[in-house]
């Protein structure tokens, strides 16, 4: 019953270029990029995370790296290529205006479970199914290790990509893959997971950097993983939350 921070790199030179960066190198952050995640760091000094893994892309390394340069102690950052960005195939490094014309494009908008993108010589290729599956099955088993180094209340930090922090949260939203593309993922946000015995809670997703001490530490249900009536830990029954 740990908590996950899955934080989204920061925004990088592909995000500015209207590209799909994919697995491509050399893809870094920008000067915006740069200020995101140093920002971000600081809102994350003060809560007490036990463990940073990240996607072994530069965008998720730089971003880990801005995290832990504002926090003291020895946490090092830990690569996962569990964590790494989906492999689009043929469509890596390509102009997001100009995939949008293509028949694919429409299958990945409105039943991503279906899509698998087209191979490529340099890039390898998967379906956003094996993506999911991979990165929930990742997610989850970090999770595990964590509590079982930690305890059932260590937060730790995963940094990865915006399509598998949205098929992480589709996942403890309890809603199928197909629906994923609802939700929105921002360079350099949080969204918060915690797994029980019961299921996995949804505690927030952009969450306001201001509020990661609160939202880590009031989680919204009993200590076995049971929904708290009134929705929070301190709401009274009944009240909004």
């Amino acid at each position: 019953m740990s908590i996950a921070l899955l934080v989204r790199h920061g925004h990088s030179t592909g995000n500015a270029g209207g590209l799909l960066s994919g697995r491509m190198p050399g893809v870094g952050l920008t000067d915006r990029g740069r200020a995101e995640v140093e920002a971000l760091g600081a809102a994350l000094a003060a809560v007490p995370v036990v463990r940073v893994v990240a996607s072994p892309l530069e965008r998720c390394q730089q971003t880990a790296t801005a995290l832990l340069a504002a926090r003291t102690g020895d946490l090092v950052v830990e690569t996962d290529d569990r964590l790494s960005e989906a492999a689009y195939g043929a469509w890596t490094g390509r102009p997001l205006k100009e995939l949008a014309a293509e028949p694919l494009w429409r299958t990945v908008q409105s039943q991503p479970s279906a899509a698998r993108f087209p191979d490529s010589e340099t890039y390898a290729a998967e379906s956003l199914t094996e993506m999911a599956t991979r990165v929930v099955g990742a997610v989850r088993a970090l999770d595990a290790a964590v509590e079982a180094a930690h305890g059932a209340d260590a937060v730790w930090v995963a940094v990865t990509h915006g399509d598998l922090v949205k098929a992480v949260v589709a996942d403890a939203s309890g809603v199928h893959l197909d629906q994923f593309q609802r939700f929105v993922v921002e360079t350099a946000s949080v969204a918060a997971v915690r797994y029980t015995a019961y299921r996995p809670f949804l505690l927030g997703i952009n969450a306001d950097p201001a509020r990661l001490g609160s939202l880590t530490a009031s989680s919204g249900h009993a200590a076995d993983g049971e929904a708290t009536p009134g929705g929070s830990s301190d709401s009274a029954p009944g009240a909004t939350s």
